[in-house]
């Protein structure tokens, strides 16, 4: 039995349903991407006020002699930073897949 006549029969299986994404495709989508504005930029305030709290933390452990703290401090400051980053390259990221993924065959 050759490998031509294994793969004749996968190729009748295989389907391709032909569907993309569509723009307007259903009602309310333009609600939808207004609230997923919106949770991003709540996000964003979100992170910008846990990168204050944690240079606060972060200053009051290095003048205290908290080195616990700092550390926390310093965690947090990182994370933040890395949520920003994540937040702010949220739609590139999305982008950069899909187009990745429709380029599979």
């Amino acid at each position: 039995m050759s490998l031509r006549s294994l793969a004749h029969p996968l190729a009748q299986v295989a389907f391709d349903p032909g569907v993309q994404p569509a723009a307007g495709g259903l009602p309310g989508l333009d609600v939808l991407k207004k609230v997923v504005d919106s949770v991003n930029l709540f996000g964003i305030i979100a992170v910008v006020g846990a990168l204050c709290v944690s240079g606060v933390v972060w200053a009051w452990g290095h003048h205290s002699g908290s080195h616990g703290a700092e550390a926390k401090g310093k965690q947090g400051a990182l994370v933040s930073a890395g949520c920003a980053l994540l937040l702010g390259a949220a739609n590139g990221i999305v982008l950069f897949a899909s187009t990745l993924g429709a380029q599979v065959h």
